[in-house]
């Protein structure tokens, strides 16, 4: 009798051809793994996910259409029982927590992930979280009730805000942000006067000016 486990399908959402080539030839080096698909947006990323069945998704936070954090969210709510990794080019403090919230079970840097991605893969493949040390603390210290973790106010943001923050960042307008989003100019609008009110900006400019500024300290 044959016991030989098929490997693991693992589908690669990310809108980078060289980080998807990167990550298939790593990831086929290993016999227990396989990459059963890659996509570039979000919507993309849901067909191929009913057609490959994947028990694994590797997913950017950053897309060519979409977001990688309503993506996650989109998956745990229609298929719960497949496992996210985000590998992004962000500052894990910046999305880690996010991404587990919305019901990925891992994040890893991009710069690290060429030696640390199949150990993180198996470890959600597991079931088992898998973040630095750090953000295993941050969770521990909110859990307890810590009052010595710093608020930083990006953290007030929403996700969907926290997104719309890093487009204006990249110096996008309203209408661009909306066609992106498949959203309305109009809401866009209302994030944008949130956005401005959660980190005490008082206009456009403000705004525009601090988040060029996150983006280079962050990205």
């Amino acid at each position: 009798m044959n016991n030989t486990r098929a490997p693991a399908r693992i589908l690669i959402v990310d809108d980078h051809s060289m980080v998807r080539e990167g990550l298939r030839l790593r990831i086929s080096a290993f016999a227990d793994l396989e990459v059963c698909g890659e996509a570039t947006t979000e919507d993309e990323a849901m067909v191929l996910i009913e057609q490959s069945n994947p028990q694994l998704i590797i997913v950017d936070i950053s897309l060519k259409s979409g977001h990688g954090l309503e993506l996650i969210k989109r998956v745990k709510a229609s298929y719960p029982n497949i496992k996210m990794l985000v590998s992004s080019g962000f500052q894990e403090s910046l999305y880690a927590e996010r991404s587990l919230r919305a019901g990925a079970l891992g994040y890893l840097n991009k710069q690290d992930s060429g030696e640390k991605v199949i150990d993180a893969i198996r470890t959600v493949l597991r079931g088992e979280r898998y973040v630095s040390p750090e953000i295993t603390q941050r969770l521990v210290s909110q859990a307890l009730g810590s009052k010595n973790e710093s608020k930083d106010p990006i953290d007030l943001l929403t996700d969907r805000e926290l997104e719309i923050f890093r487009m204006i960042g990249k110096g996008q307008t309203s209408g661009a942000i909306a066609n992106d989003l498949f959203l309305s100019s109009h809401t866009i609008d209302t994030h944008r006067e949130n956005i401005k009110r959660k980190l005490g900006l008082k206009n456009a400019a403000e705004l525009s000016r601090q988040a060029v500024q996150f983006l280079l300290e962050k990205s």
